[in-house]
């Protein structure tokens, strides 16, 4: 065995057990993942956004930007046998997506279930899409 496979098994050995990685996480800015779905009538847009409540969530809609803003909290404990950590996370967020099509603002519908926020706007009667007959002459 080389010398640098010890020395690497070594260390494995000995940080096994510890993560840095949710400290690191904590401290970088959340935002919600979004999708943008499109079909001939309506625009939909899908925020999944664990540990917000529906009552934290404001939306809003100029011309073809939807921006989503709310505020995260929420609270870790982890007890172990020789330590017991409690972590605490609060933070406010804004997420602005682009809408492929122009909506109907009067006309928008949110929902919110499970963590998931779910828009869905119907389209203006001009950005629907029209088939169009091709006559044979």
């Amino acid at each position: 065995m080389e010398m640098q496979d010890r020395i690497n098994r070594m260390f494995d050995e000995f940080f096994r057990g510890f993560s840095l990685t949710p400290w690191a996480e904590e401290r970088m800015e959340w935002l919600p993942l979004v999708d943008v779905s499109e079909t001939d009538d309506t625009v939909r847009v899908t925020a999944e956004l664990p540990g917000v409540q529906a009552k934290e969530v404001d939306i809003s809609l100029t011309e073809d930007l939807l921006t989503i803003r709310g505020e995260k909290k929420s609270e870790k404990e982890e007890t172990k046998r020789d330590y017991h950590r409690v972590e605490r996370s609060y933070g406010a967020f804004t997420r602005t997506v682009r809408l492929p099509a122009p909506v109907d603002a009067d006309k928008v519908d949110a929902t919110f279930k499970e963590g998931v926020l779910t828009i869905t706007m119907p389209k203006r009667e001009q950005a629907k899409t029209r088939k169009v007959k091709v006559d044979v002459k």
